[in-house]
């Protein structure tokens, strides 16, 4: 852990400076799509500051002042497979975003699923040095919490200490300037494969830009589709993508717990494309047109052309109801939402003060899905948009733009991480550490 405590540490360096120099760019590299977001930071837009304009309440002053799309290519299940297909993705919205924005950007922030994320619960426990606690305190309790084994060929994403505690009073989201003799903390630490983030890495510099930090797709959304109150109370964020379905919990306004679902809406596209013998690109369209997962009496009498040009006739004038497709489309959300449902369990969401769970991603829009992961996942289910930031062009305010939005607000008000503290390189290392997945119940 200690390189990439290192390399985070001037990822870090890196953002803080891209953002003094004013814009920052935000890559969310999905399995469909990758979107991409120029951000320009305090507020230096004199158009702006003549209309009085100003930031949101509780962000950072940014403005989003370039956004773009473009189909993903070389991506899979969430995690780059072909890296010059990706390359030239990135390539491509990266200069259309900048020819929106105006302006020439040279760092970028990325969030990506997939990797196959762990959770871990990890504690730690200090005597205060002075009466008061101050940074060296909170490094000092952030090193002390054991590290687990967390394998080979893995490493850690996030590190956020979610929970303090300075003698008996516990709930505590920063302990500084606070005085008492005894500090503890609960962090949690969620780590991916290697190989991912490397790719990511390697593929983001081939592309002549600077990665300046790099986050979860899964943690990213919460952030930017819970709303404050789910935030503090504990609530899933089930982000269904093209290839990958993040699952995040939070509670006290901090990630506790990340897990994927190696499936997304990508799964349902080719489902549909086998089950009538047509083209991928063709499924997608009549999923997006027609698709839906609750059947009606209606249904039987929709119907839907297929068309094609095949050259045969009765083949290219085929027609299906839009209960058949209801019919293909259904087992396999219902088999997506059955994946989350053990995982929300295993994770022992159940026990947590609140149960509600927030649908977002590009195929949390199929029609009825609302209803039907209500039934597999509990009462207490929504459908979630990111949260409004200045500047979003109304095409990039739909739930498939959850990542990228929440990447914009983490870049504007990030959550301290252990990477944020000095701490003695000898005291990451690695030690044996049962996984605690149900770390949360026992402490709060």
């Amino acid at each position: 852990m200690t390189d990439f405590y290192q390399s985070q540490r001037a990822m870090r360096a890196m953002r803080k400076a891209a953002m003094q120099r004013g814009v920052v760019a935000l890559l969310d590299i999905g399995t469909s799509k990758i979107a991409c977001l120029v951000l320009r930071f305090d507020g230096s837009d004199p158009a702006l500051e003549a209309e009085g304009v100003g930031p949101l309440a509780g962000q950072s002053k940014f403005r989003v002042i370039g956004a773009a799309t473009t189909q993903s290519r070389g991506v899979r299940f969430g995690e780059i497979d072909e890296m010059k297909k990706t390359e030239g993705a990135i390539r491509t919205v990266v200069q259309a975003a900048q020819k929106m924005a105006n302006t020439r950007v040279d760092h970028v922030i990325a969030c990506f699923a997939g990797a196959g994320p762990r959770s871990y619960g990890l504690a730690g426990e200090v005597e205060v040095l002075d009466a008061q606690v101050g940074e060296q305190d909170v490094a000092r309790v952030l090193a002390a919490c054991d590290m687990p084994d967390i394998g080979m060929g893995r490493e850690v994403l996030h590190a956020h200490p979610v929970n303090f505690a300075l003698d008996h009073r516990s709930g505590l989201s920063d302990p500084r300037g606070h005085v008492g003799n005894r500090l503890a903390v609960d962090m949690h630490l969620l780590t991916v494969e290697t190989s991912a983030v490397q790719n990511l890495i390697y593929c983001i510099r081939r592309s002549d830009l600077e990665l300046a930090g790099v986050a979860s797709s899964a943690y990213v959304s919460g952030l930017s589709s819970l709303v404050e109150d789910e935030q503090e109370l504990g609530a899933a964020c089930i982000d269904i993508g093209g290839g990958a379905t993040g699952v995040s919990i939070f509670m006290k306004k901090h990630m506790i717990f990340a897990d994927t679902v190696q499936m997304g809406g990508d799964s349902i596209t080719h489902d549909i494309a086998v089950g009538l013998q047509i083209p991928l690109n063709m499924a997608e369209r009549i999923k997006t047109f027609h698709g839906g997962v609750v059947a009606t009496g209606m249904d039987d009498r929709e119907m839907i052309e297929l068309g094609g040009n095949s050259g045969d006739w009765e083949k290219d004038r085929r027609q299906i109801s839009r209960a058949e497709l209801i019919g293909i489309m259904r087992p396999r959300v219902e088999e997506i939402l059955e994946e989350v449902r053990a995982i929300l369990d295993a994770a022992g969401f159940d026990h947590l003060p609140s149960q509600q769970v927030v649908l977002t991603g590009g195929a949390s829009q199929t029609p009825g899905l609302d209803g039907l992961a209500a039934r597999i996942l509990g009462q207490n289910v929504r459908l979630g948009r990111p949260l409004r930031v200045q500047g979003l062009p109304q095409a990039a305010t739909g739930a498939g733009f959850s990542s990228v939005v929440g990447l914009a607000l983490s870049a504007a008000s990030p959550q301290d991480e252990v990477w944020d503290f000095e701490i003695p390189a000898e005291r990451l290392q690695g030690r044996p550490f049962r996984r605690a997945i149900r770390w949360f119940r026992e402490n709060w």
